[in-house]
């Protein structure tokens, strides 16, 4: 199978091509300097002359604070949206499988139960906005293909909470953290292995949700990460850590889709734990 993986450079790219790797399963990656998913013609003209079987699309504009600048214009709508519509027309053109990462960010956060696949998207932030049009996009134009929500995403390689906190700790000795938004963490490692699962056992088609288990607040997060530090760590109100782009106030995932394909779905504080380890 021809594999591609677009945004290969980037914390979930980088982590699928380390997977990949172990599994000595071949691929092709590209990033912005290779492929410029905006631009229709050179996505096509790359998919023709490659014939991808199978599209991980990673490639993605995540900066949700400066997304919610010029709306509709921004490169955040290009990448996300056109980018995203380019890449569905172009695999539905040769036969592919798409894999879509999306985000918790579709829904408006108020909501006290957790989300299904079935609860109605309402994104109150231009990063989750551009990510639901580029569902709609995906699930528009592809035959096969898997949209997967996600959600708080940390990893190796790089820019995330986790590491955030490390550098933070080594500088502090008092941290204050949001403790009025509560979620579901997800280590970069546990997506890529649903993304390949879902592939190798023949999963259904279709949008899923995935994190790993159990949910917690920012702070609850951060004390975790910092438990054998020598920070305190105090819990603070969203008003006082005011930020530009809106964030849900409760956005838990519900996993049931995921477990019934048999997939091991690991808790966030055991998958944390192991990520620790590897980079001590």
């Amino acid at each position: 199978m021809k594999i591609l993986i677009t945004g290969a450079n980037g914390q979930l790219g980088t982590e699928l091509r380390h997977l990949l790797d172990e599994k000595k399963i071949d691929y092709v990656g590209t990033d912005a300097a290779d492929l410029d998913i905006t631009d229709a013609a050179a996505v096509n003209q790359y998919f023709t002359a490659n014939q991808p079987e199978i599209v991980y699309h990673c490639a993605a504009y995540t900066a949700v604070d400066a997304a919610e600048e010029e709306p509709g214009k921004s490169i955040n709508y290009k990448v996300n949206v056109v980018g995203t519509q380019n890449i569905a027309t172009a695999a539905e053109a040769v036969g592919a499988t798409l894999i879509y990462i999306s985000t918790d960010y579709v829904f408006d956060g108020t909501n006290d139960q957790m989300y299904t696949e079935a609860t109605p998207a309402a994104p109150k932030n231009e990063y989750g906005r551009t990510k639901l049009a580029g569902e709609e996009a995906v699930a528009k134009t592809m035959s096969k293909y898997y949209i997967i929500r996600t959600s708080w995403v940390f990893g190796e390689y790089g820019k995330n909470f986790v590491y955030t906190m490390l550098n933070l700790a080594k500088t502090h000795d008092h941290l204050t953290v949001v403790s009025d938004q509560v979620g579901r963490p997800t280590w970069t490692r546990t997506l890529a292995e649903f993304m390949t699962y879902a592939l190798e056992n023949q999963v259904p088609y279709g949008l899923y949700q995935l994190s790993n288990d159990n949910s917690c607040t920012w702070y609850e997060f951060a004390s975790e990460i910092l438990k054998d530090k020598d920070v305190e760590v105090s819990p603070v109100t969203s008003e006082e850590y005011p930020q530009k782009a809106y964030r849900p106030r409760h956005s838990i995932m519900d996993l049931s889709k995921i477990k019934a394909t048999g997939f091991e779905v690991p808790t966030w504080q055991g998958a944390l734990h192991k990520f620790m380890a590897k980079i001590d």
